[in-house]
């Protein structure tokens, strides 16, 4: 397969089948709001996700399960005005879908309607079927999430590596199946083992997205604001950084507070 970019003047879910189809590999970031968003999108991404992570990165939550749906359409209708080109895809936040196949629904269709996003994110296997069906038969797009689901945290106990037993392995490979099966156009693989990615990237005809899930897998995604060196606390192996800018947004934070204080900002130019 070649691995030769095509030029794309609006990704689709459509853009993403044929992507995997020819080998280009598929970018994805997070965003959250306007002005980072026209940012990454002017960079050439491919897919834009608004997470749940806002909840962490944005509101300074320990975790994924304290936003909520009118706080993701918020952050999802900003994304989306500072967006030419990329896929939005915006996560349904917990305790939206879970459970209840009906309020799925309703939830997705808020999304859609009241931000102008392109498809949603769901985080389960078989146990959301349900919903995933109904949501699609709204003519929504879904994009599935395998491995470690953060909004699942406090049933796992930990951030470590999922699927490194052979039943949970099967048990992942046996719901990506379902998921393609189900209308799922794309499927996130977070913290896996890179041979049991591979495996499912393999067998899978719609695209693989991983995070912490190696190389042999359709695309990459990581959160811009871990990407981009904002968060400094945050340290797994599977993150590289691209850039310093907790570094170079607190030097020019103090370079200001200096030039205030010294009575140097602003000067005869910069006055009216």
């Amino acid at each position: 397969m070649s691995s030769i970019s095509k030029e794309f003047k609006r990704i689709t879910t459509h853009s993403l089948a044929e992507m995997k189809e020819r080998g280009e590999k598929i970018s994805m970031l997070t965003a959250y709001d306007f002005s980072m968003a026209r940012i990454i999108d002017g960079g050439g991404i491919d897919v834009i996700l608004v997470g749940d992570s806002a909840s962490n990165v944005m509101a300074g939550h320990e975790t994924t399960l304290p936003i909520t749906l009118d706080q993701m359409i918020y952050h999802a209708s900003s994304v989306v005005r500072g967006v030419q080109r990329a896929l939005v895809v915006v996560d349904l936040p917990f305790g939206s879908y879970q459970g209840n196949s009906k309020e799925a629904l309703v939830s997705t269709i808020r999304i859609m309607k009241e931000s102008g996003a392109h498809a949603i994110k769901m985080e389960g296997g078989e146990e959301i079927l349900e919903s995933i069906r109904r949501i699609l038969t709204a003519g929504v797009p879904v994009m599935g999430h395998l491995g470690l689901t953060p909004q699942s945290i406090y049933k796992f106990g930990t951030y470590a590596v999922r699927a490194t037993e052979d039943w949970e392995a099967e048990k992942l490979l046996q719901d990506s199946k379902l998921l393609e099966e189900a209308g799922c156009f794309a499927l996130v693989l977070e913290k896996i083992p890179s041979d049991l990615a591979k495996k499912v990237a393999e067998n899978l005809q719609i695209p693989v997205i991983g995070i912490g899930a190696g190389r042999h897998v359709d695309g990459q995604v990581l959160v811009s604001h871990d990407m981009l060196g904002i968060n400094t606390e945050f340290k797994p192996r599977f993150l590289r950084k691209y850039a310093d800018l907790h570094g170079v947004m607190t030097d020019a934070v103090h370079h200001f507070v200096q030039d205030v204080k010294a009575r140097d900002f602003p000067n005869e130019k910069e006055q009216y």
